[in-house]
Formats: C-alpha cells, sequence, structure tokens
C-alpha cells in the first residue's frame, strides 16, 4: 500500500476506487481518517476453533477443515443459487451451504484448508448456513478471532470492508489524543490509538470492553464540553430580567377557565426564575400533545409583557400558528395584553400595518411562522422567544430570533417524548422542563392492535363514529421522505375508502401528503377543522397536530413500519375532546418481535416510557424528530445515566480550570469539528 496520510481521500486506498469512494461518501467517509473511525456496530467471538466432532446446534464456533466437495446448484422451488459443501477434519464431517453466493463456489476448491465462522444448526445433520469463510493463514480478517461487523449498505459489506481498513490501523498512531492527560490516568482509559486498533480488531473481550468503554466516554464528553461552553457563552450575554410578580401570575392563574396541573405550576415557576435573570434562558419545555405547554407559555409572555417588554411565537406551519395565536389571544385579551398574527400569506399592508405595530410597541405578543425572522420585522424590546417543536427549524433559524444586543429569554416546546438522558445528551446546553401530567377531564385514548381478520369490524366502528358527527384520522407508512410508496400508499387507501369502503362518505373523505402544495395542504386541514371532512387520509411526513376535539379515531396502516414514539404522537392527535377516543394499529407483519413492539404502545401511555423503549430497541436514529444528531454517538448508550453525569462532571472541571482550553489543542481542533456538526457556536 502506498505511503498514506490521514487526510488523504479513501480512493488512494488500494483497492478503493471511485465507485466504492462515492459508497463509502454516502455513508460519511471521505477520507483515510474517516475510514480508520468508522467503527463496528458490534463484534462476533470467532476465536475458538473447534473440532467437528464438539460441535453442536445453536453452537456459533469457528473450524477448521479441508474441503472435501464444493459444487454449485439451483434450487427447484425458488430459483435460487447456492453453494454446497461437505468440509472435514480430522474428527468428522460438516455440510455447508451459502445462498445467493454461488461465486463461493470458484473461490474454493477441493483440498483447500480453510476456516468457516458461523452458527451451527440441525437439518438432517449438521450444517452451517452462510457463514464466514477464509483460507487458512496465520492472521485471518473474518474468521478464528475476534471479528468486525461494520454498520453495511448497499455495496459496502463487513466481508469488504475488514481487509480495507486492518492495513490502515499502523496510521493509528498518528491521530491525536484529544483526552486530557489527567483525565486519561484518572480514569485508566486506553490510550486513543491503542483503542482505534482495538476496537477494529481485538487481541481479546477485555480488551475490546476496554477500548469501548474509552469511546463512550469520549463521544458523551465532547458532546457535554460542547454544551458547557455554549452555556457558559449564553450565559456571559446579557438579557431583561423580567422581575416575578406574584399578584401578576395569580390573576393569570385565577382567569383560566380550568385549573393547572402540578407539572405546569412546577414548568411556569422554572421559567419565572429564569427570566428574573440578566442573563437569557435556554429551557426545553417537554409534554405529550394536550399537556398544557401553550398555557405554560402564555402565562410567561402575560409576565413579559406586563413587565412591558415584548413576546414572539415561532411555529412551524400557518395552521398551528393561527391555533396558538387563537389560545394566546384567549388567555391575554382580557389583561390588555395585545397579540399579532404574521404569517407568509399576510396581505402586504395587513403586514405593513403590523409590523409598525410591532415597532412601536404597540403588540405585546407576536405569532407565526417564518415571516417572524425576516430582516423587516423590527421589535422594540423583545424579552421573550418561543419556538414550537424547534427542530422543524434550521438552526440559524432559531439563533436569528437573539441577534440583538439584549438576547430574549429563549424557550423550546416539543411533544416529541425525549428520554430524560438523551435529552440531556442532545439538548445539554438548555435546561429542561417536563410536562408529565395531562389535563384532568380528558379521556384517556384507548389503543388497540388489529389483526387482518379484524380489518371489516374496524371499518363498521369507523363509519358508527362519522355517522355519529366524529371524525377520523388515516395515517399510511412512509419509510424515508423521499420514498414515493408513501404518497402512492396513502392515495390508493384514499381510493379504496372512497369507493370500496365508504362510497357514501366519499365527498367527506381527503388526502394529505408532503408532495401537496402548501396552499393545497393548508386548505386540507382548514376544512378538516371545521368539520367539512369527516375522514383524513395523510402520509407520516405532514404535520397533522393541530387541534381536532372532534375527532375520536386514529387508524395507523402498516403501523409496524413506525417507531413507538411516532406512534405516539399520532396516537394523541385524538382524545383531545369531550368523546371517547381509540387508536387502531393495523399490521399484516406477525413476527413476535413485531407485536412486542406493538404491544408496548397498546399497554404504555407515556410517551417518555415508549421512548425510553424506541432507544433500547431501534437505536437514536428511529426517535421522531432527532434522527439528526445520530451521526456523533457510534458508541454511546445514551440511556447510560451514570456515564452522561460523569463526562459533564469532568467537562465543569475542565473548563472550570481552563476556560478557553488553552493547554488543550488537540481537543480545541476536535472540539470544533463536532461544533460545527451540532452548530453549538
Amino acid at each position: 500500500m502506498p505511503r498514506l496520510s490521514l487526510d488523504d481521500p479513501v480512493t488512494a486506498i488500494t483497492g478503493i476506487n471511485t465507485a466504492y469512494g462515492g459508497k463509502l461518501e454516502r455513508v460519511g467517509v471521505k477520507t483515510v481518517r474517516d475510514l480508520l473511525l468508522y467503527f463496528p456496530r458490534k463484534h462476533q467471538d470467532f476465536a475458538n476453533v473447534t473440532p467437528i466432532a464438539w460441535i453442536r446446534p445453536g453452537m456459533r464456533t469457528t473450524v477448521r477443515a479441508r474441503v472435501y466437495q464444493i459444487r454449485r446448484q439451483l434450487t427447484p422451488r425458488k430459483h435460487m443459487q447456492i453453494a454446497r459443501a461437505t468440509v472435514s477434519d480430522d474428527s468428522g464431517q460438516l455440510n455447508v451451504v451459502w445462498f445467493n453466493q454461488p461465486y463461493i463456489a470458484s473461490y474454493l476448491h477441493e483440498g483447500d484448508q480453510i476456516f468457516l465462522a458461523g452458527e451451527v444448526d440441525l437439518n438432517g445433520g449438521l450444517v452451517m448456513k452462510n457463514p464466514e469463510y477464509e483460507k487458512v493463514s496465520n492472521d485471518p480478517n473474518h474468521a478464528a478471532r475476534i471479528v468486525p461487523v461494520y454498520p453495511e449498505t448497499r455495496g459496502l459489506t463487513s466481508r469488504w470492508l475488514r481487509p480495507k481498513i486492518r492495513p490502515l490501523l499502523w496510521l493509528a498512531d498518528q491521530l491525536d489524543e484529544v483526552l486530557p492527560a489527567e483525565i486519561l490516568a484518572r480514569r485508566g482509559f486506553t490510550p486513543r490509538a491503542a483503542a482505534v486498533k482495538q476496537v477494529h480488531f481485538p487481541e481479546s473481550m477485555e480488551a475490546l470492553e476496554r477500548a469501548r468503554g474509552r469511546f463512550e466516554f469520549e463521544e458523551i464528553f465532547l458532546n457535554q464540553l460542547a454544551n458547557q461552553l455554549a452555556k457558559r457563552a449564553r450565559k456571559a450575554h446579557p438579557a431583561h430580567a423580567i422581575p416575578f410578580d406574584e399578584q401578576v401570575a395569580r390573576a393569570f392563574v385565577a382567569a383560566l377557565p380550568f385549573k393547572l396541573t402540578n407539572a405546569q405550576r412546577k414548568a411556569a415557576w422554572q421559567l419565572f426564575q429564569d427570566m428574573m435573570k440578566a442573563e437569557p434562558m435556554n429551557r426545553l419545555l417537554e409534554g405529550d400533545v394536550g399537556s398544557g405547554k401553550t398555557v405554560v407559555a402564555a402565562m410567561a409572555m402575560h409576565h413579559v409583557g406586563k413587565a412591558g417588554f415584548q413576546s414572539m411565537l415561532l411555529a412551524p406551519t400557518e395552521i398551528l400558528a393561527r391555533q396558538h395565536a387563537d389560545v394566546i389571544e384567549s388567555l391575554l385579551r382580557p389583561f390588555g395584553v395585545a397579540v399579532g398574527l404574521l404569517l407568509g400569506s399576510t396581505p402586504t399592508a395587513a403586514r405593513r400595518s403590523l409590523l409598525a405595530s410591532v415597532a412601536s410597541g404597540d403588540v405585546h405578543v407576536l405569532v407565526g411562522t417564518h415571516a417572524l425572522i425576516e430582516e423587516d420585522v423590527k421589535f422594540k424590546d423583545l424579552g421573550f422567544a418561543v419556538v414550537d417543536e424547534q427542530h422543524r427549524f434550521g438552526v440559524h433559524q432559531r439563533l436569528s430570533v437573539r441577534q440583538s444586543e439584549l438576547w430574549p429569554h429563549f424557550l423550546s416546546m416539543t411533544a416529541t417524548p425525549i428520554p430524560r438522558t438523551l435529552g440531556l445528551t442532545l439538548f445539554g446546553d438548555l435546561d429542561i422542563s417536563i410536562l408529565n401530567e395531562m389535563p384532568p377531564g380528558r379521556p384517556p385514548v384507548t389503543t388497540r392492535l388489529v389483526p387482518p381478520d379484524e380489518r371489516t369490524a374496524a371499518y363498521n366502528f369507523i363509519r358508527e363514529q362519522v355517522l355519529a358527527g366524529r371524525q377520523v384520522f388515516v395515517i399510511c407508512p412512509l419509510i424515508q421522505e423521499s420514498d414515493k410508496l408513501g404518497v402512492r400508499s396513502a392515495t390508493q387507501e384514499a381510493e379504496k375508502l372512497q369507493g370500496e369502503v365508504f362510497p357514501d362518505l366519499a365527498p367527506r373523505i381527503a388526502l394529505l401528503h408532503g408532495r401537496m402544495k402548501s396552499a393545497e395542504k393548508e386548505d386540507v386541514m382548514a376544512r378538516f377543522q371545521r368539520g367539512e371532512i369527516a375522514i383524513l387520509v395523510s402520509t407520516s411526513v405532514v404535520e397533522v397536530g393541530i387541534d381536532i376535539p372532534n375527532a375520536t379515531v386514529m387508524m395507523i396502516e402498516g403501523a409496524d413500519r413506525f417507531g413507538l414514539a411516532q406512534l405516539h404522537q399520532f396516537r394523541g392527535r385524538i382524545g383531545r375532546g369531550p368523546h371517547e377516543s381509540i387508536c387502531l394499529l393495523l399490521t399484516d407483519v406477525d413476527d413476535p418481535e413485531t407485536m412486542r413492539r406493538l404491544t408496548a404502545v397498546v399497554t404504555h401511555r407515556s410517551g417518555f416510557d415508549l421512548a425510553e423503549i424506541d432507544l433500547q430497541n431501534r437505536g437514536m436514529g428511529d426517535l421522531h424528530g432527532v434522527q439528526q444528531h445520530g451521526n456523533e454517538f457510534k458508541m454511546a448508550n445514551l440511556l447510560d445515566a451514570g456515564l452522561i453525569s460523569d463526562a459533564q462532571a469532568e467537562a465543569v472541571r475542565l473548563l472550570d480550570r481552563d476556560p478557553t482550553l488553552a493547554g488543550e489543542p488537540a481537543l480545541r481542533r476536535q472540539l470544533s469539528a463536532y461544533r460545527r456538526v451540532f452548530a453549538l457556536d
């Protein structure tokens, strides 16, 4: 292999052409350094070589044997090409089969000494199916050792990656050590270069665990260090100190037509305490759909208005912005707090008049969409900014509401349930308030799993609900935002419901999907809100989180395609009125794992519990709304509260001693790249 450097493109590596370079780039690997740090997702312990006579069904092991016979075959039923072999050692014989890999019969020959690594099955005798295979050598890649298994994609397999990565391991010695020497010594961590080598091709399971432990800590430590730097920079920025006025707060609560939950009271008090400081608040308000986040925000806006300052609320869609404006105005109008609504569709003359009122301070609260953060929107004295479902906005959009001499106090609101440990990791520069209670009097939503033979009964129930004056959501799966299947399946479902299932209700059945123009989507949602549409068929990419108190049924097709947290989000769209509501989960998949996952939605009502189960089962990348953070955590268990606490303590200790990290140049460089990914500056 030619002399390489860490910053060379991967195509400089022998055996990696431009086609494979493109495949690697799609998984974030552009340079030699990136490939060296492309860590395995797991390992198979095939280090022990077992005589054939000793192996038993269910055992995962390596055998060393001679190829007695090998041939290519075409199976008559499925027309599948296979490679079938018989191998032997001094103790016995073993049958081997590789499905859809007929080329192996050309690579291996009778008489070859080979390693085979995999699980032994019993199928008319002992057999290994699709084992790893390798001709015997003193230093194998695929068997007779602890074998790395990498994240794979089309055209990139672990078998292809292993011989490309292993010759690069000498370059690990050129990697900077990013952990401070005092942390390495205090915690007894393996140095970075040695840990990289052991993570790829470990000498033992113990060495692997030590290396993994080091990188688990490193990932969380970098995250916590970036969060602490962001938090300290924010605290150094001036903001209006808004005094707490007990009489103002009591008057607001007394005027509410309902009683606040204890969680709402606690969250509001946390906001008041933050805003009393002359440094900008940065808080995340989490709560299930319907838990009362908007009321907490309105209570803070009331306080801010009475103190002589202005507030704004940024929502992702016009429908949601209108809904927020209606709720906030109804709560604040009795106190003389003026609320304005600014949308992209606001007429020019009305917009000009509204902006003049905002600039003069006559409008105390401005609610709107992206239109709020355009350059010509000038506040007289903005003291409080709220962003609803902040993950739907770009970082620069979120930061633009803060770009003034005095930063406003900042509140993010989300209905996406996020486990607390994950929140501390992803949003560590925010303080977190959680609304874990639902307002009294709201009937719980019943959830049922509907097998295929009960679909007709489900349709009959929907008809009964519509004839009783209720409304229905039907959600169709969308695997990826670019996947046309989601749009097509929703279209076909709408046509089926209109033409076959509910022909008498056809005029009141409508379709909603992400490829419709914004004006079309807004029109459909507005008609659904007014009750003109009885059954709304939608893909999952469309924001349907508006308040429809009359909707009592949520029917989710292909429920197995969604994460648990996302299913819970859909379920939260109903049960917002006085009527009993039901969520129907439909799937044609009946394997035990799918049934176990969907049963969790039936038995758990807490979105936070489901989000934690989701994270354990599927990984962070599937949590609805936080996918963009997934690439930086390759090793760490984001439910490990102890690890997060330890990493945060070390980050605080280091910054207290060295606030600018002047004594840690390698850490500064690593952190600079990390902060660009997470846009934490």
